[in-house]
């Protein structure tokens, strides 16, 4: 579904991603995993059509980035984006114009098992509820890439265990989620694969559990073996 052959962006003399070559499949959870700074945020805006790389290739489903791959993929921002002045019927209205494969039912379903009123305004909304609030109209679509940028991220405990349910529960069977995000713990029971991104380069990847299996430690264990800090080698 996805592929990456060669993949570098530049933000003048800093190199954010460095040759990237990455080939992704269907039907998994996927977690882009690494420090702050790492590269993952970069990697997503461009799968997402948001930033062009200087070199390399990127495809999803076969084709380029662009009109046609916008329309089967749902991103969600690691910054809230709706306006704090917009009620939360017009945040749905939006989807529903956007994007046709939008599944209002589902959202209005999700919004009311959280009483969340559709005339409320985002600005009375707390933090943790507005990233709900954009987590329910991402999931709400039937895509087929869902790219999640630091979803969990300031948010409490039992929140984060609701975002998880949500995109379990929500996600086409058939579809892959890329996951970013520095709190292995908190998501490695949802993924199926990993990608350890650091220096803007691909350090590891493989199946969450034959990490498990092969080394008998947890993914978030494993994460921390390989960063550990060393002042020989900066890491």
């Amino acid at each position: 579904m996805i592929r990456c052959e060669g993949m570098t962006k530049r933000y003048g003399a800093f190199v954010a991603l460095d040759k990237i070559d990455l080939e992704l499949p269907k039907g998994e959870i996927v977690g882009l995993l690494g420090p702050n700074g790492s590269g993952k945020t970069t990697l997503i805006k461009i799968l997402a059509g948001l930033l062009r790389q200087d070199e390399g290739t990127v495809e999803i489903n076969g084709k380029p980035i662009g009109i046609e791959t916008k329309k089967i993929v749902s991103y969600l921002p690691d910054q809230t984006y709706f306006s704090g002045g917009m009620r939360v019927s017009e945040c749905l209205d939006v989807f529903s114009d956007f994007y046709a494969d939008f599944d209002r039912a589902r959202a209005e379903g999700m919004l009311r098992e959280l009483q969340i009123p559709l005339k409320a305004k985002i600005k009375t909304l707390s933090k943790g509820t507005q990233e709900k609030l954009q987590l329910i109209v991402v999931m709400s679509r039937q895509a087929e890439v869902y790219l999640l940028d630091e979803p969990i991220a300031g948010v409490d405990p039992a929140a984060r265990d609701y975002i998880l349910t949500t995109i379990l529960q929500n996600y086409r069977k058939d579809a892959i989620v890329i996951l970013s995000t520095h709190l292995i713990y908190d998501v490695e029971a949802v993924l199926d694969r990993y990608v350890f991104l650091c220096g803007g380069k691909i350090v590891e990847q493989g199946m969450a559990d034959e990490i498990r299996e092969e080394k008998g430690v947890s993914l978030d264990q494993h994460f921390r073996d390989l960063f550990r800090y060393d002042p020989r080698n900066n890491l």
